[in-house]
C-alpha cells in the first residue's frame, strides 16, 4: 500500500509539473508562437485595411498605394492601424480646394509631426500635402523625390534634411542637398529651406548636438547659394527645449509640434505674400 502511494503521489507530481496544453516549454516554442499571434494579427488588419481600401475613391486609393510604397516596415503597419481605426495622420488624403495655392512639407519625423499642426494653422488659406514618407536622410531625398513631387503643381516646397545626415560626411551633405535644390527648383515652385530642429547629446545612440549645428551652417551657404530663404525652426525651438523636448529625444510634445506648425504656417504664409 505503501508503495502504492507513493506512485500515485508521484503521478500527481509529474501531472503538476507539466505545461497547460498550449504553453510553450523552451524559448524557441515561446517564440514561435508569439510570431504566430503577430501573424494572426497582422491578417487581420491587413484585411480590415483592405476593406476599407476598397471603398476610398480612385485618387485616393492612388494615394493610398504611393504610400504602401514609400512607407516602409515601420510605419506602413502603424499607418494601416490607425486607418482601420479612424484616426487622422500626416498621410491622410488632402482633397484640394481649387481656390487655394498648394503646400508640399518634405522632412523626417519631425517635419510628420508638425504636419497637422501646420493645416490647422494654414485651414483656409492653403491646401497642405506632405511627402508620403519618412524622408529621412538626403540619399533616400535624391532616391525618391520624383515619387514625392508627383504630377501635380506646387506653390511652394517646404523641405528639411538633417537629423538623419548628422552622420553623413560634409562634402557629401552639401553635394546632395545641392542636387535636391536643383530639382526643386526645375517645379518653379517658390523654396523654403526648414533648418534642423535641435537634438540633444546622446552617447548610446551616437548623437551630438553639435552635428546639427554644423549641418544647420553647411545649408545655410547652399540656400545663401540659390537664394532661399530659411524657416528658423532651430533658432526658434532653441530656448523652448525644456518645455517641448522630452530627454535624450529628438522628437517634441505635442505642444511642441503645435508651436513648430504655427512656425511653418506663418513662414509659408510669408512666402506666399
Amino acid at each position: 500500500m505503501k508503495h502504492l502511494l507513493t506512485l500515485l503521489s508521484l503521478a500527481l507530481v509529474l501531472v503538476a509539473a507539466e505545461p497547460p496544453k498550449g504553453e510553450p516549454t523552451n524559448a524557441k516554442e515561446a517564440a514561435a508562437q508569439a510570431a504566430a499571434k503577430k501573424a494572426a494579427q497582422d491578417k487581420v488588419i491587413d484585411e480590415r485595411y483592405q476593406a476599407w481600401f476598397a471603398k476610398l475613391s480612385p485618387a485616393e486609393q492612388a494615394w493610398e498605394k504611393v504610400l504602401q510604397q514609400q512607407l516602409g516596415s515601420f510605419y506602413l503597419p502603424l499607418h494601416k492601424r490607425g486607418k482601420i481605426a479612424g484616426q487622422s495622420s500626416a498621410w491622410d488624403f488632402v482633397k484640394d480646394d481649387p481656390k487655394l495655392p498648394r503646400i508640399l512639407l518634405i522632412g523626417d519625423s519631425v517635419s510628420r509631426g508638425y504636419t497637422q499642426p501646420t493645416r490647422k494653422a494654414l485651414a483656409g488659406k492653403a491646401n497642405v500635402h506632405r511627402a508620403p514618407a519618412n524622408c529621412g536622410p538626403t540619399a533616400s531625398g535624391l532616391k525618391n523625390l520624383d515619387v514625392w513631387l508627383g504630377e501635380g503643381k506646387w506653390d511652394v516646397i517646404h523641405f528639411n534634411f538633417g537629423i538623419h545626415d548628422r552622420g553623413t560626411p560634409p562634402a557629401d551633405y552639401v553635394k546632395r542637398l545641392e542636387e535636391i535644390v536643383v530639382r526643386l527648383e526645375k517645379t518653379g515652385a517658390k523654396l523654403i529651406w526648414a533648418n534642423t530642429t535641435p537634438i540633444p547629446d546622446n552617447p548610446a545612440q551616437k548623437q551630438t548636438a553639435a552635428s546639427i549645428v554644423e549641418k544647420n551652417a553647411l545649408a545655410a551657404e547652399v540656400m545663401k547659394k540659390h537664394g532661399i530663404p530659411t524657416d528658423d525652426l532651430f533658432g526658434a525651438m532653441t530656448p523652448r527645449l525644456k518645455e517641448f523636448q522630452p530627454p535624450l529625444d529628438v522628437h517634441y510634445t505635442g505642444a511642441g509640434y503645435d508651436f513648430l506648425g504655427a512656425t511653418v504656417g506663418e513662414a509659408i504664409l510669408g512666402r506666399l505674400k
